[in-house]
């Protein structure tokens, strides 16, 4: 299935940077581009797409401003935004905003058509740039999150890609357990899916992804 793809970056070049990148990539197809924000809006209105790479660094609205009304008016669609920051706190920001991706332009050429993959099939994706740095320089988590030790044991190692085998190894604990973790933790979290319960480990620091 070919990956319909919306590029909504103020600056021409980089623009068409990216658009002669995705140019050669067969399973993905560029569809639309915008230069700011409220361009953005209508482009997403007009043209039916999957993933949108959104510049948070827009002219006329911030990233994140931009990021909560397209995920308002299009729950579906997913979101990379494109970023110069490397700090947790724009990461987090975006995240919450319901960004899909978080991927710094100086290594778009490299991390861009990965992201456009993994949010295309569900998941999250962030530059190693991005993660090794917020790791690196994250704040204190916001507040103690309502679930238990083990669990957040449990919830990191599920961000970090791992089925219930390899966390039950790696936890010296039964495959049925690590399922009844999970379930706990999404019932206690009011999550319903691998991806949101891998933005909330990102957020709360318990993961470098």
């Amino acid at each position: 299935m070919t990956i319909r793809v919306l590029i909504v970056e103020d600056q021409r070049m980089i623009r068409e940077l990216l658009a002669e990148l995705l140019l050669h990539e067969p399973a993905v197809a560029l569809v639309g581009q915008a230069g700011s924000g409220r361009e953005a809006l209508e482009l997403a209105r007009r043209v039916p797409a999957e993933v949108l790479l959104l510049d948070i660094g827009l002219p006329d609205m911030g990233g994140i401003e931009v990021a909560v009304a397209l995920k308002k008016a299009h729950p579906e669609l997913k979101i990379i935004a494109l970023t110069v920051y490397d700090d947790p706190d724009h990461l987090r920001a975006m995240l919450d905003a319901g960004a899909d991706g978080y991927v710094c332009k100086s290594s778009a050429l490299n991390d861009l058509v990965p992201a456009i993959r993994a949010a295309a099939a569900g998941g999250i994706y962030l530059s190693p740039e991005i993660a090794r740095l917020a790791l690196a320089k994250r704040a204190a988590p916001t507040g103690a999150a309502p679930i238990g030790r083990r669990e957040r044991q449990v919830l990191a190692l599920i961000a970090e890609g791992k089925r219930s085998s390899e966390i039950a190894s790696l936890l010296r604990i039964s495959p049925a357990t690590v399922e009844a973790h999970r379930r706990n933790i999404m019932r206690k979290l009011g999550l319903h899916t691998v991806a949101e319960l891998t933005k909330y480990a990102v957020r709360q620091g318990l993961t470098s992804l």
